[in-house]
């Protein structure tokens, strides 16, 4: 304790140089414990459940043909059909058993008022499985999961329980209405338990076997095994190898596929239908649960990381060379101490007490400067991404910044101590002050810091520098769209009220008519699939003058729409027409059709009007619908994806789905608009739910989210980490000019000017930046080649960016050193 004490009173000595040492250190150990916190809740964290370790994630990738549906619970090459499902159910081998799931949005109403929320079908075995046991009442299991259609039970999740139901013990036995569907309430999930799909938090859970019953579409795809959309995961049994129950599943597996499966593909090629026998079942851990963004954030929160990690770096680095400077200061006493027999071990300790409590009080500081990052991280992005994670700080994440406060403090503190308690007696008593840190190896030392300074300043400055001309190309994405800042759009769900096909339509012409009487909307209209929402809806079509046949790709993205819709979104007609209020159930079928769709499929642009297609299966389908219109390509699901071919029905035409986006362009301000969207709805129906009320530019926004996060942050931390680079290599400057004071002095006695003074530091600085700034772009080219996969419309190096961050980088070096 005593060492702590002079450590106390020497840096209360100084407090300016305190207070930039402690703020560099929080600014450092903050941002890797708030990258630290989101790498952890998305990539690291276990699923709060029993032994998560023996879980195991089921995938079955291959050629899957038919109807595939997949969701945030992952990509479509993870997704099995249901009868598979059962059937590997059935012979579980190695497993004590297997599970399978689906999100699904629900309307849930109580006390006469509707909400949409969440909520996740499970197999009767999702919870033995997972080996949880209930809040309140029971779970879910095999005795629920036998009767298609006829299981009218549900599992409240703990937070719907606690936030809309008061946390009432009463709940059992009520009745809840899902989707238009009387449930009967029989228990409550753990306390910490959210599902086991990251970024989904249930509101219930009800059985598989009620995916029918709940679904707007009414299909539950139980008997056909050409439809995919049921997520599995199991758990080993007791002593159960990973190797063996891949070995065990894929003998069941493979039997199902040769003897049942492939015998029902037609039009495969000889060579497709191989490669369909070959199918394996694919077994990953499944301790973090299954959701498509552990692959999605891996890389970008990878490259944060690095970028904190080089950030503290530098700001070690900048520490190392203070307390190395400190010392030169202390050089006198602490020879003054040694002459009188203080040993070098007592006087390492004292020395080392001094980065210890830096290294301490910015630990403590950064715990605030973490907070706000993962704050200020939650407010760029949208509500339903921000409830992916917490930004507070939990145990974990303050014990990773004090963690890493204690090596930090060692790591810059170690040499400085080593050097200055190893001074020299003669000279220091003589009065040739500065030697104990002013010696070569000392120097040497200062100097390597601080190139190694620029070349992480560099190496992050350079994939900064590519994030933000990545973000601007998604920026100037040509979408299609004419003023989306004057498009407002919304989603309803008739469907999920218990709507019939009649009664949806009604809703959805009232909201069209009400929604056009509003003052300023200009054109209304609507479509199935939101733009620009990352969704996509597919099948295979039939083309006049196209030839179909095996391995052949006849798939296309669709859409249903409304009246008016193009002109709405402000899409340009190249050819015919747009669809009108006449295109209704009865009329002739027509489609239009977008630029990618006539090039994909041979119809020579406008030459597609007049056209016929089909979207009907088989061999010979009857072309039942006519190309009425050509449309100028326009981005479909995400920004930055090429546009796909494209075709779109008029709603009005089909069998309505049970949820539809609007859209309404306004000659207002679109904030007057969108406060009277749930006026608008209420009107037509008061029971139904409004979601995701905004404009669409700031649809378009959320679609970039990721970009935009990462080159916000990735331009702050580079930033900083420049600003400390810059105060080292002043620091280092600095202290070597005053090291070379007699020397300065005699040059100048002997005619040296002032300029040629100036020149001498320059070209220290110089020599310093070479090396770094060379060092550091090799360095930042093999990181930005990491990086390629998420940037957008530029080249890891790419030459502007080089050469602006080598201007930028010489100009801070200046002035640093003009100071």
């Amino acid at each position: 304790m005593p060492e702590l004490k002079r450590a106390l009173r020497s840096l209360v000595r100084s407090p300016f140089v305190t207070a930039v040492a402690i703020l560099s250190i929080a600014l450092g150990i903050g941002g890797n414990a708030a990258i630290f916190s989101l790498f952890d809740q998305m990539l690291l964290r276990p699923l709060k459940v029993a032994e998560p370790d023996r879980l195991v994630n089921v995938s079955a990738p291959g050629p899957k043909p038919g109807s595939q549906s997949c969701n945030q619970a992952g990509d479509c090459d993870v997704v099995f059909s249901y009868p598979m499902f059962r059937d590997l159910e059935g012979d579980p081998g190695p497993f004590t058993g297997l599970a399978a799931h689906r999100l699904f949005e629900a309307n849930l109403s109580r006390d006469g008022e509707t909400e949409s929320g969440e909520g996740l079908l499970v197999s009767g075995g999702y919870f033995s499985v997972l080996g949880l046991d209930p809040a309140l009442g029971r779970l879910l299991g095999p005795e629920d999961d036998r009767v298609e259609g006829g299981s009218f039970v549900a599992v409240l999740g703990y937070d719907y329980w606690q936030n809309r139901h008061g946390g009432d013990a009463g709940i059992l036995n009520r009745t809840l209405i899902v989707n238009g569907q009387a449930l009967t309430v029989v228990g409550v999930a753990p306390r910490r338990f959210r599902g086991t799909t990251l970024g989904a938090d249930p509101d219930l859970y009800v059985p598989l076997v009620m995916r029918g019953v709940l679904s707007p579409s009414g299909d539950p795809g139980f008997e056909n095994r050409r439809s995919y959309w049921a997520y599995v995961f199991g758990r080993l049994a007791p002593g159960a190898s990973l190797e063996q129950a891949d070995d065990a599943i894929n003998r069941t597996y493979s039997a199902i596929v040769q003897e049942v499966e492939a015998p029902l593909q037609e039009g495969m090629s000889a060579p497709t239908l191989e490669r369909f026998r070959r199918k394996r079942v694919v077994l990953e851990p499944g301790y973090r649960g299954q959701s498509s963004l552990h692959a999605e954030v891996r890389t970008p929160l990878s490259i944060l990381f690095a970028v904190t990690a080089a950030v503290l770096l530098i700001a070690c680095a900048n520490i190392a060379n203070l307390l190395l400077a400190r010392g030169a200061g202390r050089s006198h006493d602490i020879a003054i101490r040694s002459s009188l027999g203080a040993g070098r071990a007592r006087l390492v300790r004292e020395l080392l007490g001094d980065s210890v409590l830096l290294a301490a009080l910015g630990g403590l500081a950064s715990l605030a400067v973490a907070r706000w990052t993962l704050g200020f991280i939650g407010s760029i992005i949208p509500p339903e991404a921000a409830s992916s994670f917490s930004v507070a700080l939990d145990l974990r994440v303050i014990a990773f910044a004090l963690g890493l406060s204690a090596v930090t403090g060692v790591l810059f503190g170690v040499y400085p101590a080593l050097a200055n308690s190893r001074p020299d007696l003669q000279g220091v008593l003589k009065g040739v002050t500065g030697q104990a840190s002013g010696g070569r190896k000392a120097a040497r030392f200062r100097t390597a810091l601080v190139t190694a300074q620029i070349t992480l300043s560099v190496a992050l400055l350079v994939p900064a520098g590519l994030f933000i001309r990545s973000l601007a190309n998604v920026s100037r994405v040509e979408l299609g769209i004419t003023e989306p800042t004057r498009v407002v759009t919304f989603q309803i769900a008739p469907g999920l009220n218990g709507y019939d096909a009649p009664r949806t339509l009604e809703v959805f012409r009232g909201v069209e008519e009400e929604l056009a009487a509003q003052p300023g909307v200009t054109s209304v209209s609507a479509s199935l699939v939101p733009l620009l929402a990352g969704n996509s809806w597919g099948t295979d079509v039939a083309v006049e003058g196209f030839e179909r046949g095996p391995d052949i790709d006849d798939n296309s993205r669709m859409n249903q729409v409304g009246p008016g819709y193009f002109s709405t979104l402000g899409i340009p007609l190249l050819a015919g027409r747009e669809f009108d209020a006449s295109d209704t159930d009865g009329a002739p079928r027509v489609a239009v059709v977008n630029e990618a769709f006539t090039r994909k499929f041979g119809l020579d642009g406008a030459g597609a009007v007049g056209k016929w297609m089909s979207t009907s299966g088989g061999p010979d389908p009857e072309l039942d619908i006519q190309i009425v219109g050509v449309i100028r390509d326009t981005r479909y699901s995400h920004v930055k994806d090429p546009v796909p071919p494209v075709f779109y029905l008029p709603y009005r035409q089909v069998p309505p789905a049970g949820f539809m986006t609007f859209y309404a362009r306004t000659a207002l301000d679109p904030p007057e608009v969108l406060a009277r969207i749930p006026d608008v709805v209420g009107a037509v129906d008061p029971n139904l739910p409004v979601e995701e009320i905004k404009t669409l530019a700031t649809q378009v926004k959320e679609n970039v989210v990721l970009d935009r996060i990462i080159s916000i942050l990735a331009a702050a931390f580079a930033l900083l980490a420049t600003a400390l680079a810059a105060v080292g290599l002043y620091g280092v400057l600095a202290y070597s000019v005053s090291q070379r004071t007699r020397e300065i002095g005699l040059r100048m006695a002997l005619g040296a000017g002032r300029d040629r003074i100036r020149r001498l530091v320059l070209g220290q600085m110089g020599r310093l930046v070479l090396v770094g700034g060379a060092l550091g772009l090799a360095l930042a080219v093999l990181m930005s080649r990491a990086a390629q996969a998420v940037l957008f419309g530029v080249d890891s190096s790419d030459l502007v960016v080089l050469a602006g961050v080598t201007l930028f980088l010489a100009a801070v070096a200046l002035g640093a050193a003009l100071v």
